[in-house]
């Protein structure tokens, strides 16, 4: 499948605007990049048989990462994100804009290898850190949660005119990917032209599933373990900005029902956790997005449900590409190498999408 090129123009002396590089849409287009992608499908290593043997292993990724640049953005309420770049020379090249899971960072397994992968063809690479994430605690009374759009909004923005001639393409994992599909969704047509495609990883299509899911799995191993993080970081919140929740119950609780009860919805404005949930959840939001996007999930995923899979959505919608496999677990998919040092199928899969709708190998 081929792309129309950018026909990139300088429309003033100050200013270099491309033209609009759009990916053809429809079924006869979905069907192709589909095609395209068939030939890479995902086999689970054979080490790796299971969803929950394949998320621990891929923690283990050490792939080695180009050297990142930091910069930190001002936010409209008097706060900042961070945003770093593995910069390429060529100005035209692509933008991979990549946003991390619950309690990632630029360190992150699937960040490195992303990266890796990116600064292999010449693409320009950057991870954008929310707020409170990569060991600096933010001033704002908020922090960052599953739906909070308006930071990446700024970012896209912020891209947009600071590489006006690179086409962008953006890809979230797991509660980042939620946080992408949601924008895209919020946005639909108005998304800027530069933004050619997208794909999330992993994603949680319905939060409340995937809350209960952490919650009563392995004996709550998965809440807690993302807790032992969450709850220091709520601590110092609150010494930031005391009164903001009930630190004591913080302190004991053991569920991200709770938590998300206590902690994230009075500093975001939730009625509750299942209020949270209902409102922020990327599912609703796909039948609106209006890009070429690929979607990545496993069905032995183990912080979800297979019947949550937006599989219904995908068929009815010309823009949502989905590769559904058997395994590959959470934000893990290994399909080799070893288990000291796995490979990673998903993140050269998004990148291949990507390249595809360039119209490049």
């Amino acid at each position: 499948m081929t792309i129309l090129a950018a026909n990139r123009a300088a429309s003033s002396r100050r200013t270099l605007q491309p033209s609009p590089v759009n990916a053809p849409t429809g079924p006869q287009a979905k069907a192709a990049a589909l095609a395209e992608l068939a030939p890479t499908p995902f086999v689970s290593a054979w080490w790796a048989p299971s969803g929950i043997v394949q998320t621990v292993v891929a923690m283990r990724c050490a792939d080695p990462m180009p050297a990142l640049r930091t910069e930190t953005w001002p936010t409209p309420d008097d706060d900042d994100v961070r945003v770093h770049f593995a910069d390429v020379d060529d100005a035209t090249a692509p933008l991979v804009l990549l946003l991390h899971g619950l309690e990632g960072s630029r360190e992150s397994p699937y960040v490195r290898t992303t990266a890796a992968l990116a600064h292999a063809r010449g693409w320009r690479f950057c991870v954008l850190e929310f707020r409170s994430c990569g060991g600096v605690m933010n001033r704002a009374r908020r922090t960052y949660h599953s739906g909070e759009t308006t930071d990446l909004a700024l970012v896209v923005q912020t891209l947009r005119q600071r590489f006006p001639r690179a086409p962008i393409f953006a890809l979230g994992f797991s509660l980042g990917g939620n946080v992408l599909l949601k924008w895209l969704g919020e946005v639909g047509a108005l998304a800027p032209p530069a933004l050619v495609a997208a794909a999330a990883i992993s994603p949680p299509f319905d939060l409340g599933v995937c809350a209960r899911q952490c919650d009563e799995r392995y004996g709550g191993r998965i809440a807690r373990h993302f807790l032992r993080t969450l709850i220091p970081k709520a601590v110092a919140k609150h010494a930031q900005h005391p009164g903001s929740f009930d630190l004591a119950a913080v302190r004991r609780c053991r569920t991200f029902r709770a938590f998300d009860d206590l902690v994230t919805a009075p500093l975001h404005g939730f009625r509750d956790g299942a209020h949270y949930y209902a409102t922020q959840s990327c599912g609703p939001f796909l039948p609106a997005i209006r890009r070429p996007t690929l979607l990545i999930a496993a069905v032995d995923d183990p912080l979800c449900r297979p019947e949550i899979l937006p599989r219904a959505a995908v068929s009815a919608s010309p823009f949502l590409l989905a590769q559904f496999p058997r395994g590959g677990g959470h934000v893990a998919f290994v399909d080799g190498g070893t288990p000291w040092r796995p490979r990673r199928w998903a993140e050269a899969q998004a990148l291949r999408f990507f390249a595809q709708q360039l119209g490049v190998a």
